[in-house]
């Protein structure tokens, strides 16, 4: 019997390489999708079992050929996770439409093309699992990442449409999405910024292989959904609880809590439209800030289910 398959979309880099690694690291054959080909060969080399596809995820009919190429390469795909992003930090007045349409289309629209590819060849086989690696700002939106954030809006509910469309088929094929809180990834030294100061994620920063643990744990423990780390949670249901005061406090603080000292220089490449070149791995460059586990994401998925063992052996 071969090996259990998963295909990971911006597998080149930060959340998406951690995660490619860490699905190798249990066994897995991995498929790799994404645009820069020099990543893509980098993050192949790291891997014993892989088949790297270049192509953006934003071209449904390339996706389509990706998922169908990759098992050729590998057999018949068990896990899809669907991660690739792209963003633009600026206010909504100074996002041009171009801007608005290529973030939607690669962070909203690429997990949808991800997904159907998935389902033509998961349902089928009544088998699957799909795990969409989301934010904290899938449930509440911040200023300066309008596009990502609605992006990410769109996919809950894109979602919540095909969890209910899968229960009504009686279909085996599960679906989680994974909530993040800020990482160490290389976005903030690459994405489109029209900001005074150079970007960072929101303090306190999380290195992208506690996100990439956490995919592994959701894909074999699939649920309607993993929030990741004490700061995601707070985020949630802070804003469920006291939007409006979010609102103020977001106003107030969110601005600068997404910038470094450093001013940004707005004359260097960036990966909205074209990669990037040069081979940046999964860290981004805030490794000195950034905490490499979660308590409460070790409670979650290590703690609570001997919990529930327990509970269930004593009945």
């Amino acid at each position: 019997m071969g090996s259990r398959v998963v295909v990971v979309t911006g597998a080149s880099a930060g959340v998406g390489r951690a995660t490619a690694r860490a699905f190798a690291r249990e066994g897995y054959a991995v498929g790799l999708i994404a645009r820069g080909r020099e990543r893509l060969d980098a993050a192949h080399r790291e891997l014993d079992r892989a088949h790297a596809v270049s192509v953006d995820v934003a071209d449904a009919d390339g996706v389509e050929r990706a998922a169908q190429e990759i098992e050729d390469a590998l057999g018949p795909i068990d896990v899809w996770v669907n991660n690739a992003m792209a963003t633009v930090f600026a206010p909504i007045m100074e996002t041009t439409p171009d801007e608005f349409r290529r973030a939607t289309e690669v962070t909203y629209l690429g997990s949808v093309w991800g997904t159907q590819a998935a389902l033509r060849r998961m349902k089928p086989r009544g088998r699957g699992v799909i795990v969409q690696v989301g934010s904290a700002l899938a449930h509440r939106g911040i200023p300066l990442q309008a596009a990502y954030c609605a992006s990410k809006h769109a996919l809950q509910g894109f979602l919540e449409s095909l969890r209910s469309e899968l229960l009504h088929d009686g279909s085996n094929v599960r679906v989680t999405m994974v909530q993040l809180p800020a990482l160490n990834t290389p976005q903030f030294t690459w994405s489109r910024s029209k900001m005074p100061r150079r970007a960072q994620p929101v303090p306190p920063i999380f290195q992208p292989e506690v996100a990439a643990d956490a995919i592994v744990w959701a894909a074999h423990n699939p649920q309607r959904e993993l929030m990741v780390a004490w700061p995601t949670i707070k985020a949630v249901y802070g804003n469920a609880v006291a939007p409006s005061f979010v609102d103020r406090y977001l106003a107030k603080n969110g601005y600068d809590a997404q910038m470094t000292d450093e001013p940004e220089d707005h004359d260097r490449p960036d990966n909205l439209f074209e990669p990037v070149p040069g081979d940046q791995a999964a860290h981004g460059p805030f490794d000195d800030r950034s905490r490499s586990r979660s308590i409460e994401l070790w409670a979650r998925t290590r703690l609570a289910p001997s919990v529930k063992q327990l509970l269930e052996r004593s009945k």
